[in-house]
Parts: structure tokens; sequence; C-alpha cells
């Protein structure tokens, strides 16, 4: 149980960084490097979850 519990919380961080992503990228002032930043931050959550 505790592992589907961790996957839940994995893929609730994901999806908000994405939200965060598509803000960054929509935002005139918003930087490639946090963009970059956050999108690896998400494909090591993914991988996380592809992994338990």
């Amino acid at each position: 149980m505790a592992v589907d519990a961790r996957i839940r919380e994995l893929g609730s961080r994901h999806e908000t960084l994405e939200k965060a992503i598509q803000d960054e990228m929509r935002s005139p002032a918003g930087s490639d490097l946090r963009v970059q930043e956050m999108k690896r931050r998400k494909l090591r959550l993914k991988e996380e979850m592809d992994t338990l």
C-alpha cells in the first residue's frame, strides 16, 4: 500500500510541475533555464514512478 501512496504523491508532483512549466513558457519573462530544470525534475519523477 505504501508504494501506491508514493506513486500517487509522485504523480501529483509531476502534474504540478507540468502546470508550472506551462505557466513559465506562457510568461513573457519566462526563463528557458528554469523550464529546462523543471523538465529534468519532472523526468526524474516519471522515472521514479516507472521504477516503482
